[in-house]
C-alpha cells in the first residue's frame, strides 16, 4: 500500500530512535477461557456471536493484558452493523464510512498481517509441531534410502 513506509524492523533496538517496543510473542493456539462480560449497554446476537470469536485468537491475549474490551466491543458492535446495512447495493454508500471505522478498528485490534507487524506483535510458532513433521520428513527420507539401495 503507498504511503505505508516499510515493517519495523524486527531488533528491539533501531538506529537513530533508542529502543523500540519489544516484541510481544502470542500464543498460536489462541487465548484460553471465557471471553469477559460485555462491556458495552445492549447487546445482539450478533455481536456476543463476534465477540465471542474474536476472544479466541491470539491477539485477545494483548487486548486482554492491555485493557481493550469496550474497544473490541465497539469494533463487534460496529462490524454486525456494517455487515448488517451491506446487503443491498443502495446501502454500500451509506455503509462506506462504517466501514472505514471498522477497518481502523482492525488495525488497531492487530487483526490484520500489517497491523501485528506494527504493533509488533507475533504469534508464536508451534514448535512440537514442526518437529513433529521434521521428525516425519526424515524418517521418510531414510526409508526412500533404504528403498533405492
Amino acid at each position: 500500500m503507498a504511503g505505508m513506509g516499510a515493517a519495523p524492523k524486527p531488533s528491539a533496538v533501531r538506529p537513530g530512535r533508542g529502543l523500540a517496543q519489544p516484541l510481544m510473542v502470542l500464543p498460536q493456539g489462541g487465548r484460553r477461557g471465557k471471553p469477559p462480560k460485555w462491556p458495552l449497554p445492549g447487546v445482539s446476537g450478533e455481536e456476543i456471536d463476534l465477540w465471542e470469536q474474536l476472544w479466541k485468537l491470539p491477539q485477545a491475549v494483548a487486548w486482554e493484558k492491555i485493557g481493550s474490551e469496550r474497544v473490541v466491543a465497539r469494533y463487534c458492535r460496529l462490524l454486525a452493523i456494517a455487515e448488517m446495512r451491506e446487503s443491498g447495493a443502495a446501502a454500500i454508500k451509506g455503509v462506506a464510512g462504517l466501514l472505514g471505522e471498522v477497518r481502523q478498528l482492525e488495525d488497531r485490534l492487530g487483526l490484520s498481517p500489517m497491523a501485528m507487524l506494527r504493533l509488533r506483535w507475533q504469534i508464536s510458532s508451534d514448535e512440537v509441531a514442526e518437529k513433529r513433521q521434521e521428525r516425519v520428513t526424515s524418517g521418510r527420507t531414510r526409508v526412500r534410502a533404504v528403498e533405492t539401495a
